[in-house]
């Protein structure tokens, strides 16, 4: 896909771009973005000029990750990244999407992150026509959960041993919006089932087969 450009209210989305380098380092270095996030180790600005050079540029070329800056419209400042990531042939069979996304220190708790979700979520139900898009945020990070509730997202649940964080495997709280949610028509018919599993059936109605 060629590279886009997107507009919010107070945001500008733009693919990342060798300038913003510096800023992304300085945000690798950051203690909440190296707990919750996956950034290289130990983030320096050569890293970052390679993830933007490389990691970015490869993603929009392959139509596999689609990763945008985040920018203050009225001061063009870069406050924060944003990505739409497994863009797989078997994610794309079934119209599937997962979305993640970080702001620097400073500019946290003033609703940039919510509306960045929000816009980007919208982009791709409308333009990449997906029928789900997923957030999986690993289990404590409850600053990135009310983010993702806040834009609309539904917490689905907890995924066990999901995550990989510091070499270690984690649970993970997946939360999902559907085109619905965000008040756009959905590109297949939704037929909604229970929420709950069956309940299990008593030991002593069970039959063994063996």
């Amino acid at each position: 896909m060629e590279p886009v450009t997107l507009t919010s209210e107070r945001l500008a989305f733009r693919p990342l771009e060798p300038r913003d380098a510096p800023v992304i380092a300085g945000a690798w270095r950051d203690p909440a973005i190296r707990r919750w996030t996956t950034v290289p180790e130990p983030g320096t600005e050569d890293q970052a000029m390679a993830f933007v050079s490389r990691t970015c540029a490869s993603g929009w070329a392959d139509d596999t990750n689609y990763i945008f800056g985040t920018h203050v419209r009225e001061t063009g400042e870069l406050i924060g990244v944003i990505g739409v990531f497994g863009l797989s042939w078997v994610c794309r069979s079934e119209n599937l999407a997962s979305m993640g996304a970080w702001a620097v220190p400073g500019q946290r708790g003033l609703g940039y992150t919510v509306e960045a979700v929000r816009r980007v979520a919208r982009w791709v139900f409308e333009d990449l026509r997906m029928d789900r898009v997923e957030s999986v945020i690993e289990v404590g990070n409850d600053a990135s959960l009310a983010v993702v509730r806040k834009a609309g997202f539904v917490l689905e649940g907890t995924l066990r041993s999901r995550v990989i964080q510091h070499g270690t495997r984690r649970d993970a709280w997946l939360t999902s919006l559907l085109p619905q949610d965000a008040g756009v028509a959905p590109q297949l018919p939704y037929s909604e089932g229970r929420m709950s599993p069956p309940a299990a059936h008593p030991a002593s109605s069970q039959v063994s087969t063996a």
